[in-house]
This record gives C-alpha cells, sequence and structure tokens, in this order.
C-alpha cells in the first residue's frame, strides 16, 4: 500500500492544482467485480477478447460478437460504481477545471455522477449502424435476433466502442490531449499503460501521479506513484 509519507505528497500537489486531468483504465471498473481484458476473467467460450473485438470478427461472425457484448453488459449492469468512481466525483466538484478521461466502456463513471467525460474508447451502452449515422443509447440485455437490424435501414447494428485497429474518435481524442496539455496534474487510475495511444497521454503530462494496484512501464518515470486499490486511494486523496 501507498504510504502516508507519498499520500501527503499527492494530497497537497492535488489541492494546490487548479487544472486537473484524469486517466483511468480497467483497475478501477475491476474494484467492481467486473473482469479486464488482460485478468484471468478475460477469456469467453475459449475466446480471447483480441479475437472478438475487431471488425473482421464482426464481419465474419457478428453473432457471436453481439453475444459477447450481451454478456459483458449483463455483467456491468450487476455491478455498481465503487468509491474510487465515487472520489473523482467529489474531485470534479472541486475543482473549476477538471476532465476524466477513460479507456473504459462500462458507464460506472456516470452512473457515479461524473459529468465531465472522454469516452475515447466508446461506450458498450451504445449502437451504431454499420451503413448509416444512426445510433442510439441501448440498455438491452438481449434482442429477438442477432445482429439487430437498424431501425433506419435494415443493416446491422453494432457496439458503440472502439475496436482493436480502429481510430479513437478524432474530436474526443482532441479534447483529451488538449484536456492534459493543460493540466496541472494528471492523475493515472488503474491501467497499465499497455493500450495506445491512449497510454501515449501519459507522455503529455506536466506533472504525473499514478494510483494502481501494482508497479507499471510507466511507473519509475512519473512523480508520484500511490500503489494500492484505487477504492481506498482515491478517497484518501480527495
Amino acid at each position: 500500500m501507498a504510504g502516508q509519507r507519498e499520500l501527503s505528497a499527492a494530497r497537497e500537489r492535488l489541492a494546490a492544482a487548479h487544472a486537473v486531468a484524469v486517466l483511468t483504465g480497467a483497475g478501477i471498473s475491476a474494484e467492481s467485480g467486473i473482469p479486464t481484458f488482460r485478468g484471468a476473467g478475460g477469456l469467453w467460450r475459449n475466446f480471447r477478447p483480441e479475437e472478438l473485438a475487431t471488425p473482421e470478427a464482426f464481419a465474419r461472425d457478428p453473432r457471436t460478437v453481439w453475444e459477447w457484448y450481451l454478456w459483458r453488459r449483463g455483467l456491468i449492469d450487476a455491478a455498481e460504481p465503487n468509491a474510487g468512481h465515487r472520489a473523482l466525483v467529489t474531485l470534479e466538484q472541486q475543482r473549476p477545471r477538471f476532465t476524466l478521461i477513460t479507456q473504459n466502456v462500462d458507464g460506472l463513471h456516470d452512473r457515479a455522477g461524473s459529468r465531465r467525460i472522454l469516452k475515447v474508447h466508446g461506450d458498450i451502452w451504445q449502437s451504431r449502424c454499420t451503413a448509416c449515422a444512426y445510433q442510439r443509447k441501448d440498455r438491452a440485455l438481449a434482442y429477438p435476433t442477432l445482429p439487430p437490424p437498424c431501425p433506419e435501414c435494415g443493416e446491422p447494428l453494432r457496439p458503440g466502442v472502439v475496436w482493436f485497429g480502429e481510430a479513437l474518435p478524432r474530436i474526443v481524442w482532441a479534447e483529451a490531449e488538449r484536456a492534459v496539455s493543460q493540466a496541472d496534474v494528471l492523475l493515472v487510475v488503474g491501467t497499465s499503460a499497455q493500450v495506445y495511444p491512449a497510454a501515449g497521454l501519459i507522455e503529455m503530462a506536466r506533472f504525473v501521479m499514478e494510483v494502481n494496484v501494482a508497479t507499471t512501464p510507466f511507473s519509475p518515470s512519473v512523480a508520484i506513484s500511490l500503489q494500492g486499490p484505487s477504492g481506498e486511494i482515491l478517497p484518501a486523496l480527495v
């Protein structure tokens, strides 16, 4: 666990910061019981996420891809935001300039009450058409047919997430870069920093604090590294 000296230093730096950006990854959601892509719970029906979360997989077998996403929706629907999510809501309320950038697609930040969110990997609770511009918020946990058809043009709908090999949403990414470059502090929570380009935001920041249950590839280079569950450390920080 993080020592009191490191916690005090991080708390002081965060309290003095006018502009704060936060980058969250799968670790904060794992504390709510949601399996991570790379964790022990990442395997589904002998498929790895990298085999399912691609445009090629959807073109080849859209039904199986949708079954996986509906299974994931069910897990997420049964989960609740944890103390780490709620602490970030408090931090947002304390700061005039605050941006939460998340790699997570589960919507737990929204449910906790965060409002200034940039979802660089999309949202599992969105569906969009593979052919036209139609998209919608979508809380369905099952459909009569898979893949579900677009009500506008009849072509298949797909989950509103960014798959491996796809570009991040351009406007969202530009806003994330701007927020990090202007922040006095970038707080990195629950990410292994293995997924680019999102992990590249860390290299753009002026001052980085990390909260993670284990050391990461960028731990030696950050200003303050706090090791432990985000559900314990974030409330102590804010």
